[in-house]
């Protein structure tokens, strides 16, 4: 134990849950109960082996290249270095409307670093407000700013990076093509500190999947 502060930045993943319209949630359950276990074991030993059925995109996941391009490295592919134990700099977005620009980033150092956006979306999780297409995302400038900048990852806390309304999802295309992974659905970032922070999101390496729910959290310096 470090003594070093630990912030979970993840959603809980719920029977039923929505993360994003038109999505189906995840379906929870039991592939063997503790009732059904305990005629295996000795009597007073017991256990459950859970089940869950989920598309990849539920609660707080990860968005890797290969979410928007074929040839884009999959959750087994990703570099773990852009995962794990990466310096971390807070974005503070709220207030500065849906269309986050390119100047917010100007204030803060992202190279090298996860910049995880804040816009306070997250206080509608769970409601029907949490998918309204009027979310905060970020504008083509201010993605090719990030992406001119270097950082090794972005993450937000609004329903999509992107506008729902622009089909070209500019957020998504430009920094998965940089190699740049994509945090969505964060939560809590209002307890994070501007900077001296480590960011933490990393999936388990499927082959063949591009996106997945990550456990998203950060140790305060």
């Amino acid at each position: 134990m470090s003594g070093r502060p630990v912030i979970d930045l993840s959603h809980p993943i719920e029977h039923g849950m929505t993360t994003y319209p038109g999505l189906p949630g995840p379906l929870i359950g039991d592939h063997m109960s503790r009732a059904d276990s305990r005629p295996r074991y000795t009597p007073g030993t017991e256990f459950q082996i859970g089940r869950i059925e989920m598309v990849a995109n539920t609660g707080t996941y990860l968005d890797t290249p290969f979410h928007r391009y074929p040839d884009g490295a999959d959750l087994s592919g990703l570099d773990l270095a852009r995962l794990a134990d990466v310096p971390g700099v807070l974005v503070d977005a709220t207030g500065c409307g849906r269309a986050i620009g390119p100047e917010l980033f100007g204030r803060h150092p992202v190279t090298g670093r996860a910049a995880l956006v804040r816009t306070g979306w997250d206080r509608h999780w769970g409601t029907e407000k949490y998918g309204d297409p009027e979310h905060p995302f970020l504008t083509a400038e201010a993605v090719a700013r990030l992406i001119a900048e270097g950082a090794a990852l972005v993450g937000i806390d609004s329903v999509n990076i992107d506008d729902m309304a622009d089909l070209d999802r500019p957020a998504h295309t430009g920094l998965l093509r940089a190699k740049i992974p994509i945090v969505e659905h964060l939560s809590g970032l209002e307890r994070l500190p501007a900077t001296g922070f480590r960011f933490h999101a990393a999936p388990p390496p499927v082959v063949g999947m591009g996106s997945f729910p990550v456990r998203a959290y950060a140790v305060v310096e």
